[in-house]
């Protein structure tokens, strides 16, 4: 039984869709939630064995969500949600680099399909 494992430079969909998600789930006061995408495009540019870039923006990505996360865990604050813990400072960067995680996706799939 062999396992067919997709390799393209061209970032799925989903993992578009997932990476325009974080962003807007930060913004939206969904900070906890929007670890899900976040997840997501980190495993799809892991997968990814062509496009070194994607993986830099996902790692920044991934690092700015998990230092806010766990500054709230670990931390004396007791605000009830990570959405509330983020300053507009904490949203702002951590939307910015989502947006800019998304953006890198967005170019390399149209320089990879030509549009």
């Amino acid at each position: 039984m062999s396992v067919n494992i997709r390799t393209s430079a061209t970032p799925s969909t989903s993992t578009l869709v997932a990476a325009w998600a974080a962003p807007v789930m930060v913004i939206g006061q969904f900070g906890l939630l929007s670890g899900i995408p976040i997840a997501v495009v980190v495993v799809a540019s892991l997968r990814d064995r062509r496009s070194k870039a994607l993986r830099w923006w996902a790692g920044a990505l991934a690092l700015a969500y998990a230092t806010t996360l766990t500054l709230w865990l670990t931390g004396p604050s007791e605000a009830p949600s990570l959405s509330k813990y983020m300053s507009p400072a904490t949203t702002a960067v951590l939307a910015g680099v989502g947006v800019a995680t998304a953006i890198a996706h967005q170019v390399v799939r149209r320089r990879s399909t030509g549009k």
